[in-house]
């Protein structure tokens, strides 16, 4: 039997520690006990679901084409839960489309042009999940704070722009800050690999029974790829947002 093979009665043996969580917010009065039960059988149910639906992609004869309806559909779906948290932001779903199909296209074209994993459907699709959903977060953490700089320093931006300086000039301080708020978490999560915490997919190959120098190296290789997706989706982002918040005249677009 293989060593991460886990039957029904180990499934259910975990969910003792939900009733954990659950005995800890009624005991401090949380009043969350049923959000956890919600989240802990809404996860359930979408893996379930999830997990049947890549069998459609996952074996060696499947189709590639597949792999990119997948792929089409994560980016959509992406862009319309960038949207949903940050719909007040102009062009937010374009714009958050265009930034995950860059990333995708950048980091992938690395990992398959270097031959670093074989292009194939168990790669391309938890690869490209591993680009989306590293990259959602940072996302709309620099549309939130780009829009709402705009707002919140807006006689610091005209200012510069009064002194003759061009839309990109006058902006560029708030972009490079909240280019680096987005990227810092991340940058200190990679830093904290092996030392504080050991990565999941690092944690799901040796627990396959893979030989843990093979997954040291294939979770470096993911490490790198998260940063490489975040950095490029934030930097689309950000660029794409900047030119939303100024006319062709180079004036800041009032906003409430």
């Amino acid at each position: 039997m293989n060593r991460a093979d886990i039957g029904f009665v180990g499934l259910a043996a975990s969910g003792i520690l939900i009733l954990v969580a659950l005995a800890i917010s009624m005991w401090r009065r949380l009043g969350l006990e049923l959000s956890l039960l919600w989240a802990s059988l809404r996860a359930l149910v979408q893996l379930l679901i999830v997990g049947a639906a890549l069998q459609l992609v996952v074996g060696d004869d499947d189709p590639l084409i597949y792999s990119a309806i997948w792929l089409v559909a994560m980016h959509l779906f992406a862009a319309y839960t960038t949207w949903r948290r940050a719909r007040d932001i102009p062009s937010v779903f374009p714009l958050s489309l265009a930034a995950y199909s860059a990333s995708a296209l950048v980091t992938l074209g690395v990992l398959f042009g270097f031959q670093v994993y074989e292009l194939e459907g168990r790669t391309i699709v938890p690869l490209a999940g591993i680009v989306v959903g590293n990259s959602l977060s940072a996302t709309v953490l620099v549309s939130r704070r780009l829009f709402d700089a705009a707002v919140d320093r807006r006689d610091e931006i005209e200012g510069r722009l009064a002194l003759g300086l061009g839309a990109d000039d006058a902006f560029r301080p708030v972009l490079r800050e909240s280019l680096r708020t987005a990227l810092i978490p991340q940058i200190e999560s990679t830093k904290a690999v092996g030392i504080i915490a050991l990565p999941g997919a690092m944690v799901g190959l040796i627990l396959a029974g893979t030989d843990p120098a093979d997954a040291v190296r294939v979770q470096v290789s993911v490490m790198y790829l998260v940063l490489g997706s975040v950095a490029t989706t934030t930097a689309v982002m950000s660029l794409g947002i900047s030119r939303k918040l100024f006319t062709p005249a180079q004036q800041l677009i009032r906003r409430d």
